[in-house]
């Protein structure tokens, strides 16, 4: 859940980028900086592949302090939420997570979003950073009349990830051992959080730790003051190398989390696609329930139950890349007769559109997301990808493509 890493590389940041609390950080690591959701941010440190690889086989370690933080807070606040987004946030109970939608009235998605309920009447909702302030203004907007309280705390937050086979090890060496802090960290669910001190060179840090992420692997997210990222990510750092773990940039992320099939916003998610297109329908509540036991009319409702019981006009699918060369976003997916490879001809047929495209160096073959025609996306289907005017062969394969191996 973050914006597209596909822009022109920079150098030092425009007057209107933000910068993260660790950029003297990154620039001291030597960084490829990229702009970025409107903040400058670590594209890469030494090689996308390198990266990538190293929180598949050992641990990254990310800077997301550019995602949005905003607590809804009060007696209203889950009420207030189960009004504003799609999903049934009522039904979180204190110390867990859930993956969520904010949608426009006509349905289209406004935001992916993870919302964790810190206590019975506290709730912290993580945006994507191009979009975090739409997203408090709108929060804001659709709590009025809620006794709940929206603020937007980005700002003052700063949030690192921590993800990999290695992640729990790691994580666990900034608590005391003795202390019942790092058997809850070995105890944490997915989708699960509690604030916890974390050990750094100077001095504990109070941190809400969440075993979430957005590579595919085991992992954690760290969201600690602003005034503290330096002394968190310093202290990772040094815990970390030992066992493998690198600083990992955008570039990585957008990979993993790609063979990880997981949606991107301004990719697969978008104010002209709803969740159902997207195959995340099942994020979507309509049978939620007002305090009262009245049907709950959520924004977007009406739009919604209409999306679903009507048939799609496309279909998000996984595509395999059966020769070299890879599909982009916004290439065409096509019907043709030409041979792979060959040139796609006048005669070829549009049926879809590439909207996330890679090489994946886990698995060693291109790999695409695309939106299709429902009756060309069933697993096994032929296509072709128009890449430069050639056709490149892909046939649909079940999402994700890839899944971590189970630990023993």
């Amino acid at each position: 859940m973050t914006d597209s890493t596909e822009q022109q590389t920079s150098g030092p940041g425009g007057p209107t980028e933000k910068h993260s609390p660790l950029h003297d950080e990154h620039v001291a690591l030597g960084a490829n900086l990229t702009s970025f959701g409107g903040w400058l941010m670590p594209l890469r440190y030494t090689s996308d592949l390198a990266e990538h690889r190293a929180v598949r086989e050992a641990a990254g370690l990310f800077d997301l302090s550019h995602m949005g933080e905003i607590e809804v807070a009060g007696p209203q606040a889950a009420a207030a939420l189960d009004h504003a987004l799609v999903g049934d946030l009522s039904a979180v109970v204190p110390g867990r997570a859930r993956y969520t939608m904010i949608c426009q009235e006509d349905g289209a998605v406004l935001d992916d979003l993870v919302v964790y309920r810190l206590d019975e009447e506290r709730f912290l909702v993580v945006a994507n950073a191009g979009n975090a302030d739409l997203v408090a203004r709108e929060l804001a907007t659709r709590a009025a009349g809620f006794d709940a309280t929206v603020d937007d705390q980005g700002a003052r937050t700063a949030l690192v990830a921590v993800q990999g086979p290695r992640a729990e090890e790691i994580v666990v060496g900034l608590t005391d051992e003795a202390e019942p802090a790092a058997e809850t960290v070995r105890a944490m669910k997915y989708y699960a959080a509690a604030p916890l001190a974390l050990r750094t060179a100077a001095g504990p840090v109070e941190a809400l730790v969440a075993r979430t992420g957005y590579t595919g692997e085991d992992g954690f997210e760290l969201f600690v003051p602003a005034d503290r990222a330096t002394d968190l990510w310093r202290t990772v750092l040094a815990a970390g190398a030992p066992l493998g773990l690198v600083p990992a940039g955008l570039s990585a992320r957008d990979s993993l989390r790609l063979e990880a099939g997981m949606p991107l916003y301004g990719h697969e998610l978008d104010t002209t696609t709803t969740p159902y297109e997207a195959g995340l329908g099942r994020v979507v509540k309509l049978d939620k329930v007002a305090a009262d036991g009245t049907p709950l009319e959520f924004v977007g409702r009406a739009a919604l139950a209409a999306r679903r019981a009507s048939a799609p006009a496309r279909v998000l699918v996984g595509l395999k890349g059966l020769g070299r060369r890879p599909a982009r976003a916004g290439y065409a997916v096509v019907l043709t007769d030409a041979e792979p490879g060959g040139a796609v001809g006048e005669s070829a047929r549009r049926v879809g559109t590439v909207t996330s495209g890679a090489p994946s160096p886990t698995l060693g073959h291109p790999i695409a997301l695309a939106y299709v025609t429902p009756e060309l996306s069933a697993e096994g289907t032929e296509l072709a990808v128009d890449v430069r005017g050639r056709a490149e062969p892909v046939v649909v394969v079940p999402l994700p493509f890839y899944r971590r191996p189970q630990q023993s």
